[in-house]
């Protein structure tokens, strides 16, 4: 038996952050900065009193009710979070409930970042094709803005929070094909939230600055820029060949290329980088932000919405980021 994607949704925060209102707070970059930069124009941020687990279920009942799904035939819930409600329990028992799932509906965390939705369709596909189910809901979400210093000028211009539901179902046609997957764990520096796990439990309150600008605090996310760059920039051509030859294709056998919709410079460069032609390279971040996982389940959905994305369809996904880590799909939609 084989797998396919059913149908996805997701949902944003009504809360809204502008280029414009980040200028008020960094004078120093103009909106227009901001957008050219990252091609983002607006991100949507939790309430203080709102979780990753709230957007999840606001984003799955979108699914259900839009598609009208059955809650009696998911057979297994994925839950795919950097930012869970507690160290336990498991986010997705909670969102189980909430939901009113069936008692004999499997639910697990897997905690992952950019790469976490290619990661979950691998979990989804498994089961599936073990026999294990025939319906899997898979769902992201992430709170990154609750990580962010309030003086982290670039990481507040670039994240945004939000979640994704997505459905995948067992089928008789060739949907999920062959996956490949990459880990660097020497990287994991680089972007982090480092204390606040039992490794690092207490804040240590440090936070570095430089002539007034804002460098990090280890109780905040911690991100690298020039080697998160480095790191995309080599690895991607890479993990992209790499599910071409798997899957014995060739770029233009591929109708859509979507990837981790990190920023917008960052996605120009890769996609001269290894020759992707503009129309065959979506990319959908100006009203959402780099919402992490979240990010490739929003493309998909507005892709359809814009008549990029059809039945019928070969598309590669590609994610890659914190750990580092990376995967990438080539799927018949």
């Amino acid at each position: 038996m084989n797998s396919k994607i059913f149908a996805t949704e997701y949902y944003i925060p009504a809360t809204k952050i502008t280029n414009k209102d980040l200028s008020e707070c960094f004078p120093e970059w103009n909106p227009d900065k901001i957008s050219s930069k990252t091609g983002i124009f607006e991100r949507g941020i939790c309430a203080i009193d709102e979780f990753a687990s709230d957007l999840a279920i606001n984003a799955a009942k979108s699914l259900f009710n839009k598609h009208n799904i059955k809650l009696e035939e998911i057979d297994f819930l994925l839950y795919c979070t950097q930012s869970p409600d507690y160290f336990l329990p498991t986010t997705s028992c909670i969102i189980h409930s909430e939901l009113s799932l069936p008692n004999n509906c499997g639910a697990l965390d897997f905690n992952l970042g950019c790469s976490g939705f290619v990661y979950g369709l691998s979990l989804a596909n498994g089961l599936i094709k073990s026999g294990s189910a025939k319906k899997v809901l898979l769902i992201t979400s992430e709170t990154y803005s609750k990580y962010i210093h309030v003086n982290d000028k670039s990481n507040r211009t670039i994240f945004g929070d939000g979640a994704s539901a997505t459905l995948i179902c067992e089928t008789l046609e060739e949907g999920i094909l062959n996956f490949v997957f990459g880990t660097d764990g020497k990287g994991a520096q680089n972007l982090i939230v480092k204390t606040g796990g039992l490794k690092y439990k207490n804040p240590t309150f440090n936070v570095l600055y430089n002539e007034g600008e804002f460098i990090r605090s280890d109780d905040h996310l911690f991100m690298n820029g020039q080697e998160i760059f480095k790191f995309t920039t080599e690895e991607v051509p890479l993990i992209v060949n790499n599910c071409l030859i798997k899957n014995g294709v060739f770029i233009s056998d591929i109708d859509l290329f979507i990837f981790h919709q990190a920023n917008k410079y960052m996605l120009d460069y890769i996609k001269r980088k290894i020759s992707i032609p503009d129309e065959k390279f979506f990319v959908f971040l100006e009203k959402t932000g780099n919402t992490v996982s979240s990010t490739i389940p929003i493309a998909i959905n507005e892709a359809i919405k814009m008549g990029k994305l059809k039945r019928g369809m070969k598309l590669m996904l590609v994610g890659f980021g914190v750990g580092y880590s990376s995967s990438a799909i080539i799927l018949n939609f």
